[in-house]
C-alpha cells in the first residue's frame, strides 16, 4: 500500500478535473478512508459500483461519495483575476501544492431533491467561496446544532456526518487535525468575522497570507497522511 504525497493528481487526469478523472486520486481516497469509524465499525469503500466514484452500503447506510479539492488558488476565477494576475508565480505555487492528496477530501455527492451537493454549495455560496477553513467552521457549528451558511446543505447529508459521532471524530477521521488550534477551534487562513461579510482579498498581502497558511496546512496534512500510512502498514 503506497501513497505518494508529492504526486500531482493533474498528471494523470488526462486534461480533466482530477476529482473525476485522476485514477490515482481515486485510489488514494479509497485507501485512506476505508477504515474504522469512531464507533469501531469499518467504513469500507468500493470503486466498482457503476456510476459511483466511491460507494459504501452496509447497516451504516448507503453512501455515494465524490472527491473534492479543499484548497483553492483562485487561479481561474474571474472575480479574482485582478489580484492573481499580479502574482502568477505565487498563485501557481499554491495551485501546485493543492494538487497533492493532502488538499483533497471526500463528501457525499448524490444530489437530494435536485439541491446542491456539499461540493457545489461550497463553491456557489458567497460566504464560503470554496474556502475549506470556512467550510470546516460550518461543520463544527453543524455538530453543535448551530446555523451557518452551509447548515441546510449539511442537514440533507446528516446521515454522513452522523458516522463520525462529533466534530472531533470527523476531524480525526479525515486527518484534519492541523486545521485546529489547541482549543479545538479553526485556524482560519484570514481574520474571521462569524460570516458577517463575504470573504475576499483586499490586496496582495492578504492573498499571500492566505497562500502561506493554506500551503502550511497542506504540507502538515501530507505529513499526517504519510505517518498514517506507515502505521497502517505495521498494523
Amino acid at each position: 500500500m503506497i501513497i505518494d504525497t508529492t504526486f500531482n493528481v493533474y498528471s494523470d487526469a488526462r486534461g480533466g478535473d482530477p476529482d473525476s478523472t485522476s485514477p490515482t486520486l481515486r485510489k488514494y481516497h479509497k485507501i485512506l478512508w476505508s477504515k474504522p469509524l469512531p464507533n469501531g465499525k469499518t467504513f469500507d469503500l468500493s470503486d466498482t459500483k457503476s456510476g459511483a466514484y466511491l460507494y459504501h452500503n452496509s447497516k451504516l447506510g448507503e453512501f455515494f461519495l465524490g472527491s473534492d479539492a479543499i484548497t483553492h488558488s483562485y487561479k481561474n476565477q474571474k472575480r479574482k483575476n485582478w489580484i492573481v494576475k499580479q502574482i502568477p508565480e505565487e498563485v501557481n505555487e499554491l495551485f501546485n501544492a493543492g494538487s497533492t492528496i493532502g488538499a483533497y477530501i471526500i463528501f457525499p455527492n448524490k444530489r437530494i431533491n435536485r439541491n446542491h451537493t456539499i461540493n457545489q454549495a461550497r463553491g456557489v455560496n458567497s460566504f464560503i467561496d470554496d474556502r475549506f477553513d470556512l467550510t470546516l467552521e460550518c461543520i463544527r457549528l453543524f455538530y453543535l446544532g448551530q446555523k451557518s451558511p452551509l447548515y441546510d446543505t449539511f442537514l440533507r447529508y446528516k446521515d454522513f456526518f452522523d458516522l463520525f459521532d462529533n466534530f472531533i471524530g470527523y476531524v480525526q477521521f479525515f486527518l484534519l487535525d492541523d486545521m485546529l488550534d489547541e482549543s479545538k477551534k479553526i485556524k482560519f487562513y484570514l481574520p474571521f468575522d462569524n460570516f458577517k461579510s463575504t470573504p475576499t482579498f483586499s490586496d496582495i498581502s492578504e492573498y499571500q497570507l492566505y497562500k502561506k497558511r493554506a500551503i502550511n496546512f497542506i504540507n502538515l496534512r501530507n505529513k499526517r497522511i504519510d505517518n498514517y500510512i506507515k502505521n497502517k502498514k505495521i498494523d
